[in-house]
């Protein structure tokens, strides 16, 4: 059989798999509220489904919850400005990265003991990501618009890497190519060699300002960026062309790829989760937008069960503006901090 023919085969098989894949989900629903309580404010979540843990940042430490019961099972302390954590089953440990002290925790993956604490020379390091592929891992720091990069196994700094522009959520390919959205008025992806530790590529994001959220399709190569004008930019991640974008909602902050059911999440803090049907890897269509709860713009995904974990709060109103804070944000009402889980049914 000649080569084009085979190829052109083998990608309708491809979408066939996708489409089935993505017709066969079912609707989402907000299926359960964990009203945590606790004081302060949060970032990043992440999700780890063999132990059926959710691990939510809370400022000055992680919270650690069973996601089977709701309930508070382990805290993390120390995390100064904790943003991110990342988790490295395979070595045992987890990551954290934490802001106001410019410091990475590490902790026993197993009973959550802090083991150790090494500094960034950035600042404000933001998304962290462990890449199983090169043994690697990153900060990305978003005040010194850089990322470092770091022997997991000593917790060396083995790199600094210069960022165009202030660096946001991150992303790994599982072959060694490690992604990151750069928050600038006109988007841009960075591609990043894990194992030789350098930049490869700078993609712009056309259509997409300010992206934060990011996700990939390891197996077709394809980027998903959520961005400011209530936008998704779906990227080529093998040469960083344009494919496709996607209607979402507004104020979105972290994106989610379910590869079993062939779903994109936009998580937005206006109060709604987009669920974005992927019917081939070029061709994107809205499935659902979920009601949520205002502020519930961070999420992680469970991949097993299709769980899509975010968090909130009640709000109150937002105290008067100054000269150092011309646009305050409202205030978490105190003891208020909710888990929202939405599943499909």
């Amino acid at each position: 059989m000649p080569r084009t023919v085979l190829r052109r085969l083998l990608g309708i098989v491809t979408c066939i798999g996708v489409a089935t894949a993505a017709a066969a989900a079912d609707d989402y629903s907000i299926v359960e509220r964990w009203t945590t309580g606790g004081s302060g404010g949060w970032d990043y979540l992440a999700v780890d489904a063999p132990r059926q843990r959710l691990f939510v940042t809370r400022g000055d430490h992680v919270d650690v919850i069973d996601t089977r019961s709701g309930k508070l099972i382990g805290t993390i302390p120390g995390t100064a400005g904790v943003h991110g954590v990342a988790l490295a089953p395979e070595r045992r440990r987890g990551y954290t990265s934490n802001g106001r002290s410019n410091t990475v925790t590490e902790f026993d993956y197993d009973s959550l003991a802090v083991l150790r604490q090494a500094a960034v020379p950035g600042e404000n390091p933001d998304a962290i990501l462990f890449d199983a592929a090169s043994q690697r891992l990153f900060t990305f720091n978003g005040r010194s618009k850089d990322a470092t990069v770091f022997d997991p196994a000593t917790l060396a700094v083995v790199a600094t890497l210069p960022m165009p522009d202030k660096p946001e959520f991150a992303a790994a390919d599982g072959h060694g190519q490690v992604f990151v959205n750069i928050e600038s008025e006109v988007g841009q992806i960075v591609a990043i060699d894990a194992r030789g530790a350098k930049v490869t590529a700078t993609w712009p994001l056309p259509g997409c300002a300010t992206p934060t959220g990011l996700a990939v399709d390891r197996e077709h190569a394809r980027l998903f960026s959520v961005c400011d004008g209530k936008v998704m930019a779906v990227t080529d991640a093998t040469n960083g062309h344009p494919v496709a974008r996607v209607a979402i909602g507004s104020g979105p902050d972290a994106a989610a790829y379910d590869p079993t059911r062939g779903l994109v999440f936009s998580s937005n803090g206006e109060g709604s989760l987009t669920v974005v049907r992927e019917r081939s890897p070029d061709s994107y269509e809205v499935a659902e937008t979920l009601p949520t709860q205002r502020g519930a713009r961070t999420m992680a995904l469970d991949p097993q069960s299709g769980r899509v974990y975010l968090v909130t709060a009640a709000f109150g109103p937002a105290p008067a503006a100054t000269a150092e804070q011309p646009h305050p944000r409202p205030v978490p009402v105190p003891g208020s901090f909710t888990v929202l889980v939405a599943a499909p049914q």
